[in-house]
């Protein structure tokens, strides 16, 4: 069993979120890195004892890794504010990823790196040693479970979208024809988060060819550079579009999709191989959280 520390704004949330990981033991709220000891929830409020609301994880190495469990810490905290996530502020909100074995910081690091070349700018989530952590009073303990009405700055989506994600990879398995895998991963998609249309498209030499999707009947190719899913190919990044008329050269496919995000699927040799194309018919349906969800179970086509 190893450990982590997380902080990521107010402790409830994301107790609840880690406890719902696969191979996730033990998450556990409480106080790390201030500056006395042994304090009150109310003396921590007052944000003058340098402790953050931080949650610790005991898990298994063997089910699930450090990297894989900070890239999910990333999904549910915005990284780029400091000293507050969501509605919550003052230093006791602040994010950060606290170690307790110094082996583990370069896998720590590795992740940092990748979620700051996406952002294209400096995090300001702290990374260090554990100092000292204590664990909060016990009715902030499952807190969630005991008040589920309970306040939660996380939106109820993420926690959807980390089960999908989990049974998404459960499914998938080993199977290793991609088409197959694009297939239920459009499915499963669709049944869980019953969005307009979900589907691929496939890189086929300077154009996209439709591939596995459900929803109503979709353009067959798109060429590169165009529409909302040619750019995020030729970018080679996730694009969240508000409201598609409004996209430079957005093709309509369909007269009900309102919003659409695309996310771009690598191939091992670093190159597009495809796109994964969500469509809604409400505006500004999708945000960074799906954008962040989308892109890790991108990774498993």
């Amino acid at each position: 069993m190893k450990e982590i520390y997380f902080a990521g704004g107010c402790f409830w949330g994301v107790e609840h979120f880690f406890k719902g990981v696969d191979g996730v033991a033990e998450a556990t709220p409480g106080y790390a890195n201030g500056n006395t000891e042994n304090p009150s929830y109310q003396e921590v409020y007052t944000d003058t004892t340098g402790f953050a609301e931080t949650v610790r994880v005991r898990y298994k190495p063997e089910r699930v890794s450090l990297a894989l469990l900070t890239r999910l810490f990333f999904t549910v905290t915005d990284p780029l504010t400091l000293n507050r996530q969501g509605h919550d502020e003052g230093t006791r909100y602040r994010s950060g990823v606290f170690y307790a074995d110094r082996e583990d910081r370069p896998v720590i690091e590795a992740v940092f790196r990748e979620v700051e070349a996406r952002l294209g700018v400096p995090l300001v989530t702290e990374l260090g040693p554990l100092k000292n952590f204590y664990p909060a009073e016990e009715y902030h303990q499952n807190y969630l479970d005991k008040n589920p009405e309970g306040y939660c700055h996380l939106p109820l989506k993420t926690f959807r979208y980390l089960r999908l994600f989990q049974d998404i990879g459960l499914f998938l398995g080993q199977e290793p024809d991609s088409v197959a895998r694009m297939a239920n991963t459009s499915a499963l998609i669709a049944e869980r988060m019953r969005f307009f249309w979900t589907g691929f498209y496939r890189v086929d030499g300077d154009q996209l060819v439709l591939g596995p999707f459900q929803g109503p009947p979709a353009c067959q190719r798109i060429g590169y550079g165009k529409g909302v899913c040619g750019t995020a190919w030729k970018e080679r990044r996730t694009l969240v579009v508000p409201d598609v008329e409004e996209f430079p050269g957005h093709i309509a496919c369909s007269s009900l999709s309102k919003s659409e995000i695309v996310v771009p699927v690598y191939g091992k040799d670093g190159n597009v191989k495809a796109v994964l194309d969500i469509d809604s018919t409400e505006l500004a349906c999708f945000d960074t959280t799906d954008a962040a969800w989308l892109e890790l179970i991108a990774e498993y086509i």
